[in-house]
């Protein structure tokens, strides 16, 4: 798997789209089967295991809308948001795509419907089936509401599809780190050299750093996953709020800066709808999202580890461009 996924990154972007299209439709119909067989059992139609009538919505609302206190929604901030990774790839593809004006709006209203339906409706599903008393860390829910429906073999299904939404992930994840390094290095950030593209126009040096990267990640979470692996995880988890507090606030001064510098807003191809609130709006829930996490002590390490990592960034960041002058 993982010279599958390098190689779809080192071909052509073409390959790295079609791969991520094969991968992304196993997990789509997967999701709609389980939604779709979900709604027949929550109004009766197919019958659940240990239910002697159908569940219907009851279990959304019967203990209250949050039974154990609004606490558990500071403590799972951390975990939702690593699970919504991947959105902002949007805007790094936007460098490579034809007619980003047409293109990109098109992938933000998809994107963000897509997660409606899939994300939320698939949470909705499981959270009317399964009592709040009875989830657990222990087995998939997914697997879980797949038995109450005596469905064969569902662990098997579920563990192909998880296989298959891992590669993907891996897939966009090597894509996105590639093209960041490569940005890094046309702007100076980093060692030119790591720009360097091949006749496809992929940053191979950077690739196969990116890859490197990938494999020593892998390797930590089997021979130390209870310190190097864990400190990567946090630094992962938290890294995703705030790249989307930094787009926010990139949003918000490159629009101050465009118009500042002369140019009016009719230049722009795209333009963000309800500007300043959407990302002020998403600037603000982006930083409390960091300082809740400070609440949770289980949680608290992400910040343990990724303060001094961005700092240490920073500092090797100043350090290089002295040097270099």
């Amino acid at each position: 798997f993982i010279i599958l996924i390098f190689f779809s990154n080192a071909y052509s972007v073409k390959i790295f789209a079609e791969s991520e299209f094969w991968f992304s439709a196993i997990k789509v119909f997967a999701i709609v089967a389980f939604i779709l067989l979900g709604i027949l059992a929550m109004v009766g139609i197919i019958p659940l295991n240990n239910f002697t009538h159908a569940p219907g919505i009851s279990n959304l609302y019967k203990n209250g809308i949050f039974p154990n206190g609004f606490s558990g929604v500071f403590t799972t901030m951390l975990t939702v948001n690593f699970a919504f990774s991947g959105t902002e790839l949007i805007a790094i593809t936007a460098g490579e795509a034809k007619e980003p004006d047409k293109t990109i709006p098109k992938a933000i209203h998809t994107t963000l419907w897509r997660l409606v339906i899939f994300f939320i409706g698939s949470i909705v599903v499981m959270a009317a089936l399964i009592p709040y008393q009875k989830a657990g860390v222990t087995q998939s829910p997914f697997v879980y509401v797949l038995k109450m429906m005596g469905i064969p073999y569902a662990a098997d299904i579920m563990n192909f599809v998880v296989l298959t939404a891992i590669i993907s992930a891996a897939n966009s994840g090597l894509y996105a780190s590639t093209r960041m390094l490569w940005s890094l290095g046309n702007e100076g950030t980093i060692p030119k050299n790591i720009s360097k593209t091949n006749k496809n126009g992929i940053p191979v040096i950077a690739l196969c750093l990116s890859m490197i990267g990938g494999l020593l990640a892998l390797l930590s979470s089997i021979f130390a996953a209870d310190t190097i692996y864990l400190v990567l995880v946090s630094v992962s988890g938290l890294a995703v709020v705030i790249v989307w507090a930094a787009i926010a606030l990139a949003e918000l001064n490159f629009r101050k800066q465009f118009l500042k510098s002369g140019h009016s807003l009719s230049e722009l191809k795209y333009k963000t709808p309800w500007y300043p609130v959407i990302p002020l709006f998403a600037l603000i829930t982006s930083i409390l999202s960091c300082i809740l996490i400070w609440f949770d002590p289980n949680q608290r390490v992400a910040l343990y580890c990724t303060i001094p990592f961005v700092l240490t960034c920073y500092l090797v960041h100043y350090v290089y461009r002295k040097c270099a002058n």
